[in-house]
């Protein structure tokens, strides 16, 4: 048992920070029994934190002792890993492109795959499953803006357009422009004003 032990966490160590481990991935080391009985035991000692059922992350470590990975890299690697799409809540889009003040406390993503919470140390990531508009343009201003708008609404949108149009460039405004066909009714005449009178 010692040997896979030491296999898991050799292979655990070759991934990037934060990409997680499922005991699926681990097979070719053990049976699934055994790999899920190691894993069991290495949560116990400390050495793998378990992020949600099935799911583990390696521990950083640093000069000041072992810490959870981040929570970002930790979501990069789910979805390389499940194929999702997942993306950031639009509140916290809204922060980024400057739309609002307001810091999300917690972190929370859009995903394409089912609703769920992990937990990464002391911090708990919440995944919401949403409509496929709102995951249109991943790791790009123009899909945070959408985000950011859906969680605006429409009573605060125009507003939110106006900021907009002087911040971005014309190539993200147009991106937003094409994509007005898979967008809500209301924001797609919102994201029309865009493009009107840029």
């Amino acid at each position: 048992m010692q040997t896979l032990s030491k296999q898991v966490l050799a292979h655990a160590s070759r991934l990037p920070e934060g990409t997680p481990l499922a005991a699926k991935e681990l097979l070719h080391l053990g049976t699934r029994a055994a790999v899920d009985q190691v894993l069991s035991r290495l949560v116990a000692r400390g050495a793998l934190l378990r992020a949600g059922r099935g799911i583990y992350v390696l521990p950083v470590e640093s000069r000041f002792g072992a810490r959870a990975p981040s929570a970002v890299k930790m979501v990069e690697g789910l979805a390389n890993q499940r194929g999702e799409t997942i993306v950031a809540h639009g509140a916290a889009a809204a922060n980024a492109l400057g739309l609002t003040t307001q810091v999300p406390m917690r972190a929370v993503y859009l995903t394409s795959g089912r609703s769920r919470q992990l937990k990464l140390g002391a911090q708990k990531i919440e995944f919401r499953h949403a409509p496929i508009w709102q995951l249109i343009f991943p790791g790009r201003a123009a899909g945070d803006v959408v985000r950011a708008l859906a969680w605006l609404g429409p009573e605060q949108a125009g507003e939110a357009i106006r900021k907009l149009r002087s911040k971005l460039p014309v190539s993200e405004l147009e991106e937003i422009a094409s994509a007005r066909a898979r967008l809500p009714t209301w924001m797609a005449q919102e994201v029309s004003a865009l493009v009107a009178h840029g």
